[in-house]
């Protein structure tokens, strides 16, 4: 084996068990590195400690339209459009580090992330390929993901305008109920 070559294998590897750790699915692995099939499943499972999921990656643009994963969605590329603008990095390695900052972001907030990094890198491939794109909220001046074809002349988006059923998952009624009981 080459030195180049194996410096490629060192570099991929410690990209593939960056990216394990931040919970990429081993469809993100092969196609962000050279490693095999197989080299990525044993490092999955050296890492996680646990095969990795089976399935296919998510498909549709439709889930990052739906209101709290468009929230985090649009945090997760505003992050990442902000990076690729103001650093030296970009590929893999600004989606790495934009997803780094997504979760220091939720943290600091007390905030639980909508957004894994199989799909903020999904979310990456459809602003790549022009299937989703950013509008600005005419209220507040943020940056929303959007559908490309929707009409955005008067664009607000779901923290301005905030859908009469958000929030009202079962998480949140049960913890409702907790409290109420604990009362």
């Amino acid at each position: 084996m080459s030195k180049k070559s194996l410096l490629t294998e060192m570099r991929d590897t410690q990209l593939a068990i960056e990216m394990i750790e931040l919970g990429a699915r081993p469809q993100v692995l092969e196609s962000e590195t050279s490693l095999s099939r197989e080299r990525l499943l044993k490092l999955y499972k050296e890492v996680k400690g646990v095969s990795p999921p089976k399935g296919m990656l998510p498909f549709s643009t439709d889930w990052f339209l739906t209101w709290l994963p468009n929230v985090h969605s649009s945090l997760f590329i505003n992050i990442h459009r902000y990076l690729l603008k103001n650093s030296e990095c970009s590929g893999i390695e600004a989606i790495l580090k934009s997803y780094r900052l997504y979760q220091e972001y939720l943290h600091s907030n007390q905030t639980e992330a909508v957004l894994s990094f199989t799909r903020a890198w999904t979310l990456n491939r459809f602003f790549e390929s022009n299937m989703l794109k950013t509008a600005a909220c005419s209220c507040c001046g943020g940056h929303f993901v959007v559908h490309p074809d929707d009409l955005h002349a008067d664009y607000v988006c779901g923290l301005c305008n905030v859908p009469a059923r958000a929030g009202k998952t079962r998480k949140a009624k049960a913890e409702a109920q907790a409290e109420l009981a604990a009362a």
